[in-house]
């Protein structure tokens, strides 16, 4: 059997491993560590080296064992932890991730990344060697080698069964074709003296210098670790509690995940897991673009069932009676199955908090401060193509606190503060949204700085805006109040791209700061790209869609509120307050639609911290639709972020609220310059 085919099973495992080891790397208390966690990161780097084996990924086994080697001396107090240290192992899983990524591109990892790495935990292996004075000055860079391919263990020498290195492995439940295979792995290991069993059970004696950890990492790219029983050749006491080089294995120990593939461990028994009265969750891993056909599908099944609601609010409901209720079951399934496929692509935002951890240490590091970050909401679930999205956006904002908000701990205790600054990351629903912000308690932004800048770029500002539009020329592109350009920021850019990232994904920045006492910046999201909750609208003889998210309120106008201002522009007065209004008929040029604001209907939004009113004909309800990518079917509309199938089967567009006031702007300008132009031209030309 092709291994080749569990490759991509032992890439996925091999990045959450990575990801495991760095959050206890980073929480490892160098002072005391805890050894539960020690032998975490262990059992990570032992399952990445016997993986990284069976597939002939050889700089990946060089690297990972000389990373076992240590994390091994470690864990049995053979040398003590420091800083220094655990910055090695981070960078080595910096290192180890790039090679992961090189193999599952097809591609070798660069010798000289790879030869440095080693270099590098060599040196330390030397540093921390017993009795080892003066070991530190010894060369050992032209000894890191960066083999090609996978040494094979090496096997013992022909000895009786029953000698010293020979085991007793015994596998159980095992699915069509994979005895012979896992046969043929165990004499990649040493030399099998004797095989008994078949179909569903193997057993093998086999003498190797591998340790039982060895055997269980390699068989559990094919098996679960629950049917392997592993105990010395002619014993009974399983060897793994006597094996020096094996994980001691606690009740309290966090399991490392089997690498297997979701169909291998699909056909595995699971003693452990009947022990435990089928408590054990279990799950599958299914390509994501099988998971948005499945989205897809459902969306149209949606729509379907949306059209054959609408068509039979003709029928005569006696007579139609079981056909009408029918239909009602159908309308409440089809939701029910809505919301569990939508369910599938929710994802923690635990998955973003936790990339974090590692940029504080790292930048803090390199600025000289002291920062304790606090997370809130992990379990706050979000679209995974949102969720992947708003990654880099968060990172940039993280970095921007931790170079511009907190101060150094001299600044910091000067002010009365402690020295070390906060850093909080929350996540949590706000009706069809989800906030997620980004805090600190250092000095707060600048409000003077910020506008003396801005006039110097040429902004349009004053003295007299409120505090919530200064704090929104900092999206502005190329804008920075830095003294200095560092290798952090300075450049003025990135928050122009945040904004504008965030924009696309349908949500909008808010910030809110006190000068001394910190800044908080707010990102509201929908929940999820493929269902908005929106209120349909007519103009004239078409209908709109807007999202719900931004609609506060509507209303009929009064004539007395309507006040004109330069130009053609009007404004409605709401409880005190003008808000500017827009026509969507003519930003639209929707002809037949209502031109009198006191016989239409105002609908109150607020996109970017402004509110203004929207002038439409009708409201026609709220509900949810599926949203269908125009740019993808047809091409780009200004004012028009996507759109849906209504019930009847007619297309409606999902107006892109935030870029209403930009498109009267444009009109209004194009209007006057056309009107000057009139005014300039000869009656005979």
């Amino acid at each position: 059997m092709d291994l080749s085919q569990f490759s991509q099973a032992f890439f996925v495992e091999a990045v959450e491993l990575l990801e495991q080891m760095e959050q206890l790397l980073l929480t490892l208390d160098v002072d005391a560590p805890d050894s539960e966690q020690l032998n975490a990161i262990f059992r990570a780097a032992h399952s990445i080296k016997g993986g990284a084996a069976t597939f002939g990924f050889g700089a990946l086994t060089e690297t990972t064992h000389l990373l076992e080697t240590l994390l091994d001396r470690a864990r049995h107090a053979q040398l003590h932890l420091s800083a220094s240290m655990i910055d090695a192992f981070l960078e080595t899983k910096d290192a180890l991730q790039e090679q992961v990524s090189a193999y599952q591109a097809g591609q070798e990892p660069e010798p000289e990344r790879v030869a440095h790495i080693c270099a590098v935990l060599q040196q330390l292996a030397l540093e921390t060697a017993p009795g080892a004075a003066g070991a530190a000055a010894a060369p050992v860079a032209a000894a890191a080698p960066a083999p090609a391919k996978a040494p094979v263990p090496a096997a013992t020498p022909a000895a009786p069964a029953g000698a010293a290195g020979a085991l007793q492995v015994r596998l159980s439940g095992l699915g069509a074709g994979e005895c012979d295979l896992l046969a043929d792995e165990l004499a990649n290991l040493g030399r099998i003296v004797e095989r008994t069993g078949s179909g569903e059970t193997l057993s093998v004696t086999l003498e190797t210098t591998c340790t039982s950890d060895d055997i269980i990492a390699v068989c559990c790219f094919v098996i679960d670790e629950s049917q392997i029983t592993i105990t010395p050749a002619g014993a009974a006491a399983p060897v793994a509690a006597a094996a020096p080089a094996a994980a001691p294995v606690t009740p309290s120990a966090p399991a490392v995940p089997s690498a297997a593939p979701a169909s291998a461990r699909a056909q595995a028994a699971a003693p452990a897991a009947a022990a435990q009265g089928g408590k054990e969750s279990s799950s599958i891993r299914v390509d994501v673009e099988k998971v948005d056909q499945l989205i897809n599908l459902v969306g149209e099944l949606v729509i379907t069932q949306s059209m054959l609601t609408q068509a039979a609010t003709r029928l005569d409901p006696v007579a139609y009676e079981r056909f009408l209720s029918g239909l009602g079951h159908l309308e409440r399934n089809a939701r029910d199955l809505q919301e569990s496929v939508m369910s599938i692509r929710m994802m923690p935002m635990d998955y973003v908090f936790s990339r974090f951890p590692r940029v504080i240490r790292d930048v803090s590091a390199k600025l000289g401060k002291q920062v304790r970050l606090d997370t809130f909401g992990k379990e706050t679930e979000l679209d995974k193509g949102l969720i992947e999205r708003i990654i880099d956006p968060l990172t940039h904002l993280v970095r921007n606190s931790l170079d511009h908000g907190l101060e150094t701990p001299d600044v910091r205790r000067a002010k009365g503060k402690d020295a070390t600054g906060q850093l909080l990351l929350s996540a949590q629903h706000h009706g069809g949204n989800i906030v997620i912000e980004v805090s600190d308690d250092g000095a707060g932004l600048n409000r003077d700085k910020i506008l003396a800048k801005a006039m110097q770029q040429g902004l349009a500002v004053s003295d007299t805006m409120p505090d919530e539009e200064v704090w929104q020329l900092i999206f502005a592109p190329g804008f920075s109040t830095a003294e200095q350009v560092t290798d952090i920021s300075g450049r003025g850019v990135g928050m122009d791209v945040v904004k504008r990232n965030i924009q696309e994904m349908g949500g909008h920045v808010e910030i809110h700061s006190r000068q001394g006492h910190g800044t908080t910046t707010r990102i509201v999201l929908p929940l999820t790209l493929a269902i908005l909750n929106g209120m349909s609208v007519k103009v004239g003889q078409e209908a709109y869609i807007l999202p719900l998210s931004y609609v506060i309120e509507s209303q009929q106008p009064l004539a007395e509120h309507l006040h004109s201002v330069t130009g053609d522009g009007q404004v409605i007065k709401v409880r005190g307050e003008y808000l500017p209004l827009i026509e969507l008929h003519r930003v639209f040029d929707v002809a037949g639609a209502q031109t009198d604001p006191a016989q239409g209907i105002l609908v109150i939004v607020q996109a970017d911290d402004a509110r203004f009113a929207l002038l439409v004909d009708e409201l026609l309800g709220q509900h949810q639709v599926v949203v269908k990518n125009l740019e993808t079917n047809y091409r780009k509309v200004p004012g028009i972020s996507a759109a849906t199938i209504l019930g009847d089967g007619s297309v409606a567009f999902i107006i892109d609220v935030g870029a209403m006031p930009k498109i009267q702007r444009a009109q209004a300008v194009s209007a006057a310059a056309l009107a000057d132009a009139a005014r300039k031209t000869p009656l005979n030309a």
